[in-house]
């Protein structure tokens, strides 16, 4: 199969022919139709994954065709279009039992702790408990986003943040993580304000469903969150990963309001300073959110077929495999608006 390979941390990656993968007996093999780009990714190329083993092929959001079945696998066959959450749970921990894969504590993460999908075919391991059909009609680069970006913040918005009609909702960076938000939040009734450095990603946040937007380079944020919702906002989230805007959805937040940090803080920014008197003094709730379990999806895609949703507007620029070095490469230097997804291989 072709692939895209990286040998060393931080340097470039390579398109190469690699062997296909098979299925473990409780996996299937995929044969890849669209996989994105994600910042995740150039987090793994980076290093800051101690989960990576070298040399590795990257790759996570993903959906495509089963081509190979384990021998064990009893719900899925050759031919079936699916998509597959980024965090693929182990079936037998206590977390899973609970229905809480995305904190599984012996997750398998393809792109992570195996090879991913930045190929032509991906292994998946435990595909009875970790695949998702995808619904007639659904294109495979819109459904590509759906198992790290779209599913992450339906997650956060909607379980952690528990968002209902006539909140105030700030959605701290306006990349493929934060605009999915800020629908998912539109859509659930709740007033939301995108807040990004970059004009066009601000007004497809507008597009989206966002009632008001603040470029960050043009203001003192988490002031401007608390003159626009008289008194801050009731669920926050950090869909970026920065010591900045964790620090602006904090102090943007009314009393007891909620932190969802969603954006990943990892190398330099693991332990950043957070505003502690804010906190504990107006009883500030700080939760992490990190992917979504198969089983959830369910609610999504029934979101998605009203029409209340609809992740293909977030698809971005459509690439070929041989492009994927340089735009992973290029994850934190430039950011598309919309999700960069492969979709020729």
């Amino acid at each position: 199969m072709k692939a895209v390979l990286f040998e060393k941390f931080q340097e470039a990656p390579r398109l190469v022919t690699l062997d296909d993968p098979s299925p473990e007996t409780h996996g299937v093999v995929l044969k890849v139709a669209a996989t994105g780009v994600c910042r995740s990714d150039w987090h793994g190329w980076m290093g800051h994954d101690s989960d990576i083993e070298l040399p590795h092929v990257p790759g996570h959001e993903l959906a495509g065709v089963v081509a190979a079945v384990g021998r064990d696998v009893t719900r899925w066959k050759v031919g079936d279009k699916v998509t597959v959450p980024f965090i693929c749970g182990c079936g037998s921990c206590p977390e899973c039992a609970a229905g809480h894969q995305q904190v599984c504590l012996n997750q398998e993460q393809p792109g992570f702790t195996h090879w991913g999908s930045f190929a032509e075919y991906v292994a998946i391991h435990q595909a009875d408990l970790n695949l998702v059909a995808l619904p007639e009609g659904m294109a495979f680069a819109t459904a590509a986003s759906l198992g790290c970006r779209f599913a992450t913040s339906f997650r956060a918005v909607i379980d952690q943040g528990k968002v209902s009609a006539g909140q105030w909702v700030a959605v701290h960076g306006c990349g493929g993580v934060g605009l999915s938000a800020v629908m998912i939040a539109s859509a659930a009734g709740a007033n939301v304000i995108g807040v990004d450095l970059d004009p066009a990603k601000l007004d497809l946040a507008k597009d989206l469903g966002a009632v008001a937007v603040i470029n960050g380079q043009e203001a003192d944020v988490p002031a401007a969150i608390q003159e626009i919702t008289r008194g801050g906002a009731h669920v926050s989230l950090d869909a970026l990963g920065h010591p900045v805007t964790m620090t602006n959805s904090i102090l943007g937040l009314r009393p007891r309001g909620k932190h969802i940090q969603v954006g990943l803080m990892l190398g330099e920014h693991a332990a950043p300073a957070i505003p502690m008197p804010k906190i504990v003094g107006q009883e500030i709730e700080l939760l992490g959110s990190h992917g979504m379990q198969a089983h959830r999806y369910g609610a999504m895609l029934d979101m998605v077929a009203s029409g209340k949703l609809d992740p293909s507007r977030l698809v971005g620029d459509q690439i070929s495999l041989a492009e994927a070095p340089e735009a992973l490469m290029n994850m934190d230097k430039f950011q598309s608006v919309g999700a960069t997804v492969i979709t020729r291989f």
